[in-house]
């Protein structure tokens, strides 16, 4: 039998024939490019898996924590009382006890040193405590008293220039108030005055009692009373600590100078200043 082939159709035949080898023979090709992608695409994910949990650099622990300071011991407390009293503050007895008294004393050192008024003793403060000089006075010459009002404290200064002893003050607040009739203003008034008149105990005035008052000036006296804040608060009178003020009631004779200053030396004394009843 004859076959008989159509020129016109000769190529497509040749095409649709080779074709198939043709795919038989891009298979191996072909197969191998797939599993490559499919290896990548695969691949891709892993790799991004990786990345995403691998832990980033930490800071160091010991970097972020805050140290705490030590706490203060009993035996810490009480070299910061000796402390406070070698350096001339008024303290009860030092024995590693921190009362009222101690707070006094302290409050007394942060006024001196520009220290917030606190009363109370960190770790801070203790070092800054170990580390102070004594206070200077104002003036040298023969025993005085010094009141600062600037810093609310006052200074017992001997005969060598030496300051002996120093206590927290409350002074004239500046308010206007009214007393026996007529207003006045809460002023503690700066100059030079002198020990005129004490009275043992209690004193009964018109503006509240007084606890061993030691005048300096008409009716105004340096006097121990319950309440002595850090600021000026009173009618014009000096308050200090109740524990302190039977016994500098004592070391306060009549005759005594008293300065009162607020950062300004007064002028000397001329004369005594006139008392009022």
């Amino acid at each position: 039998m004859t076959i008989q082939t159509d020129q016109h159709n000769a190529l497509p035949l040749t095409i649709a024939l080779s074709s198939p080898l043709r795919a038989l023979r891009s298979f191996p090709l072909i197969a191998l490019v797939g599993l490559m992608i499919v290896a990548d695409a695969s691949a891709g994910p892993q790799a991004t898996r990786k990345r995403l949990v691998t832990p980033e650099p930490q800071p160091s622990v010991a970097r972020n924590r805050i140290v705490k300071p030590k706490p203060l011991t009993i035996k810490d407390h009480r070299e910061a009382e000796q402390r406070l009293a070698d350096l001339g503050y008024w303290t009860g007895p030092v024995d590693g006890r921190w009362d009222g008294a101690s707070r006094h004393a302290l409050v007394a050192f942060q006024k001196v040193e520009g220290l917030k008024r606190t009363g109370r003793l960190t770790r801070a403060q203790f070092e800054i405590l170990l580390n102070a000089n004594q206070p200077s006075p104002r003036e040298t010459g023969a025993a005085h008293i010094e009141v600062d009002l600037t810093r609310q404290v006052l200074l017992i200064v001997d005969d060598a220039g030496t300051v002996t002893r120093v206590l927290p003050v409350s002074t004239g607040s500046g308010k206007e108030f009214f007393s026996e009739g007529w207003a006045r203003d809460a002023i503690t008034h700066p100059g030079r005055y002198k020990v005129s008149e004490k009275i043992p105990g209690w004193k009964k005035s018109p503006l509240g009692r007084l606890y061993y008052p030691v005048y300096f000036m008409w009716g105004t006296a340096i006097h121990g009373y319950t309440s002595v804040p850090v600021k000026p608060a009173s009618h014009g009178c000096v308050r200090i600590p109740m524990f302190a003020a039977k016994e500098f009631f004592k070391t306060a004779p009549v005759g005594m100078p008293v300065i009162v200053h607020n950062g300004v030396t007064p002028a000397p004394l001329t004369s005594a200043p006139e008392q009022k009843p």
